[in-house]
């Protein structure tokens, strides 16, 4: 099974005026293609930087981080954008879909952002809704849907361009118990179905406890748990 991420003493520290906060001190993982992969910690622990790396959306101060044996520090900035619209697919606590786009629309949006065919864009999406169990809430706004659907909107936007990886920040952690079953259910029946790999990032133990590979932060590094 291949890697798809390998970080090197991954390092991040934020600075204001002559403070310095050191976030992450040293981390070594790697996530490989076709499995789940677990990241816990408590709150502050580095979960959302390591993910905000791992996507690129952050530089390390330190260290490396390369997909597919690539390094992340020596792509221009056209192959990072592709890297974050093409092989990279984020799904967030907060869902962030867009208020006046209705769920087919929001979507949409990866491959707009492509170029690509709007009606067959319009067909993927509606699969893809169909596919999670939304197929009668396509034209529904987020307002209309409940936090569960609209998270299930967040991981259909995510998946739409079939992405090499999903980065999930918190995906249950926004939600009641009964929902976050759901989700969970959902991340895993994709993951079977479609092979999809995911690199989830959350603050409770019992769903990492269920994945291929359970990595705890802990004072800036990554242990691996044995379960």
């Amino acid at each position: 099974m291949e890697d798809i991420y390998v970080c090197e003493n991954l390092k991040k520290e934020y600075r204001t005026g002559p403070q310095r906060l050191e976030i992450l001190k040293g981390v070594n993982m790697t996530v490989q293609e076709g499995r789940i992969t677990v990241v816990s910690g408590v709150s502050g622990a580095g979960k959302t930087t390591l993910l905000n790396l791992l996507g690129t959306l952050e530089k390390p101060t330190a260290g490396s981080v390369k997909f597919r044996g690539k390094d992340a520090r020596r792509l221009d900035a056209g192959e990072l954008n592709r890297l974050r619209n093409a092989e990279v697919g984020f799904v967030f606590q907060f869902y962030h879909l867009l208020p006046e786009l209705s769920a087919l629309e929001n979507t949409m949006l990866p491959g707009l952002v492509l170029g690509k065919s709007r009606s067959a864009l319009a067909k993927r999406a509606k699969e893809l809704l169909e596919k999670i169990g939304l197929g009668a809430r396509l034209d529904h706004k987020p307002a209309e849907l409940s936090g569960g659907e609209q998270q299930r909107v967040a991981i259909a936007r995510a998946l739409f361009n079939e992405p090499q990886v999903v980065l999930a920040d918190e995906p249950t952690g926004n939600l009641d118990e009964r929902t976050s079953g759901e989700i969970e259910r959902l991340i895993w029946d994709l993951n079977r179905d479609l092979g999809t790999t995911f690199v989830i990032v959350t603050h409770e133990e019992n769903l990492a406890r269920q994945a291929d590979k359970w990595l705890r932060l802990v004072d800036g590094g990554v242990e691996e748990v044995v379960k």
